[in-house]
């Protein structure tokens, strides 16, 4: 089994953190070019405040709606992978701590998964 060092753990770390954020970004972009496509010309209705589409806050739907090419929900897709980069980045860590056999880090990476999960759980962002 190859020996992996610090440099090559800390690359990894910034490789997945620079793929998640261009991938999220590109999402983000190709629904946003989507919805101006398609809702480009409509005019804004300030009187009327309608809230978050229901297919937006369900995964189910949410997913099922950015693969029928509806912009939002591409959007929002983007967003959640570019909330999840970072928790991605902390599970590579642990990872990458657990085989240089460094115990401490690994627990602290865990804790901060766990408090990031109770967060997400719990619905306060900070």
């Amino acid at each position: 089994m190859a020996k992996f060092k610090d440099t090559d753990i800390q690359a990894l770390i910034g490789n997945v953190l620079r793929a998640g954020t261009i991938i999220s970004i590109s999402i983000v972009f190709i629904g946003g070019i989507v919805y101006l496509y398609r809702h480009g010309q409509t005019a804004a209705g300030y009187q009327i405040f309608n809230g978050i589409p229901d297919f937006l806050q369900h995964p189910g739907s949410l997913i099922t709606s950015a693969f029928n090419l509806r912009g939002q929900a591409i959007i929002q897709l983007g967003i959640i992978l570019l909330i999840a980069t970072p928790i991605l980045r902390v599970i590579c860590s642990a990872i990458g701590f657990a085989i240089e056999k460094d115990y401490l880090y690994v627990g602290i990476s865990i804790l901060v998964l766990l408090i990031i999960f109770a967060s997400l759980l719990n619905g306060h962002a900070g």
